[in-house]
């Protein structure tokens, strides 16, 4: 029998849940209830329990307070919520806590107490058989060649979704870090299986299809799925719906070490941006991306960085505002890809406003690359010219179209930027700062940087410091 202790500090409410179900039916006994927090742990170590239904709004200790004691105290009791609450908010933070369950007293009815219990009891029985198997040694192989791979997309996506789908009401749901998997022991009907995952967990779960583990170990899964699954999902993601995924392909991906030379690196090579405005450049920089497939982060990053580095002179503000929303909802490589080509687009579309020619246009781009990682040398419009073969007439006229804006102010921008960084960066001498950032005289660039930036270099630092 699963003994069960009610708590709750209104004691019509305790007594009318309690009536309202045949708990025997279901293999359960009350064998105690109390009227607040304090009460009820005194009443846990007395009395044997499995199971607490508690209130969230008790007064002096609540719930959550309650909740976290027994956590601590008594690990092995579950706790079930009982509250008045449904706000998403309050539910959230009691599953985080560890409560198995929740139910909502305002909408628990002789119609449905009963299946709510059952679905209740049902999983406590499974939660202690696997653990039962478990500390036998069973179920330390994985006896079946599939698993159902389950990744949260939404901090706020909940263990309790997983157990609401019918795979995993009739197979054990295992717990990994940051991941749950369902083996598959028996035939699955795919289609059925999907159409119910896209409806229960779409936009909240990755999920995937994993072959290949038969007579795998679980602490060897669970390491080779932390090191490599989400890693593969990113580039099989936006295809399928589960992925499928191959254990033997997950393996290879975490023992490589993609470590590439910067001449090599996909992305490295990218930064001359020849993909946003030349067909072959495109199909060259997406092809490397298949091949050496880059870690989701450094492709994040990618996007972001040109942003930030190309933004003001490659688009409109409306672009610009438009591609930073999109990025943060980029959650595979087929979202990248797309979202990579409308900045090509835009890219273009700008080319063809300035009348400059596809060569012109990756002149100036090297250019003003040239410029940022050169910024603190002693380099004059004549140096960048010759860097990137132009006149400099030619380039003159041509940099002024494209950047909107001298060189000779393009470059002190990005002096000063420099300059920024150095201050921030660094505790040398506001003089030293100064000839790092291509300034020769400390009290001109002083007095610029607060012409430009608002306050003196010493200023600037101070404050940035502070935060």
């Amino acid at each position: 029998m699963i003994k069960a202790v009610v708590v709750d500090d209104e004691r019509l409410v305790r007594k009318g849940f309690i009536s309202l179900i045949d708990w025997s039916s279901f293999g359960v006994v009350i064998v105690g209830e109390a009227g607040d927090g304090n009460a009820a742990l005194a009443l846990l170590r007395e009395q044997e329990t499995d199971l607490l239904f508690v209130d969230l709004t008790m007064p002096g200790m609540s719930g959550f307070d309650l909740i976290r004691q027994v956590r601590q105290r008594f690990p092995a009791i579950r706790c079930v919520v009982l509250t008045c609450h449904h706000e998403f908010d309050y539910v959230q933070e009691a599953l985080r806590l560890g409560a198995v369950d929740y139910i909502v007293k305002t909408l628990l009815e002789v119609e449905n107490a009963d299946e709510t219990i059952r679905r209740l009891v049902e999983r406590i029985k499974w939660e202690d058989s696997t653990r039962e198997s478990l500390s036998r040694g069973e179920g330390r192989i994985i006896a079946a060649d599939k698993a159902l791979l389950y990744i949260p997309l939404d901090p706020r996506a909940s263990e309790e979704e997983l157990f609401q789908l019918s795979v995993v009401k009739n197979y054990p749901l295992i717990t990994f870090q940051d991941m749950w998997i369902t083996p598959l022991h028996q035939r699955y009907a795919e289609e059925d299986g999907s159409r119910e995952l896209k409806q229960m967990l779409g936009g909240r779960w990755q999920t995937a299809l994993v072959s290949g583990l038969r007579d795998q170990s679980l602490q060897e899964v669970e390491k080779i799925l932390g090191l490599s699954a989400q890693h593969a999902l990113f580039y099989s993601g936006g295809a399928e719906e589960p992925a499928r995924l191959n254990y033997a392909e997950l393996k290879v991906m975490a023992s490589e070490a993609t470590i590439f030379r910067d001449e090599e690196d996909v992305l490295q090579g990218a930064l001359n941006l020849r993909w946003t405005i030349d067909r072959g450049g495109w199909e060259t920089f997406m092809a490397g991306v298949v091949i050496q497939k880059p870690s989701p982060q450094r492709v994040s990053d990618f996007g972001y960085a040109l942003l930030g580095n190309w933004g003001a002179l490659l688009l409109k503000p409306e672009e610009t505002a438009q591609l930073q929303a999109a990025a943060g909802n980029n959650l595979n490589w087929c979202q990248w890809k797309h979202w990579l080509r409308q900045f090509s687009d835009h890219a273009q579309r700008r080319m063809i406003e300035l009348g400059l020619s596809k060569e012109v246009m990756l002149c100036l781009i090297r250019a003003v690359r040239y410029m940022r990682s050169h910024a603190g040398d002693k380099i004059n419009q004549s140096d960048v010219a010759a860097a990137v073969n132009m006149s400099r007439g030619y380039f003159s006229q041509c940099f002024a179209r494209f950047a909107g804006e001298s060189f000779g102010e393009s470059l002190r921008e990005m002096r000063l930027n420099l300059a920024k960084s150095l201050l921030l960066e660094s505790n040398e001498p506001i003089c030293e700062i100064a000839c790092k950032s291509g300034f020769e005289d400390d009290r001109y660039f002083s007095r610029l940087f607060r012409d430009r930036v608002g306050k003196l270099p010493s200023e600037y630092r101070a404050e940035g410091m502070r935060t």
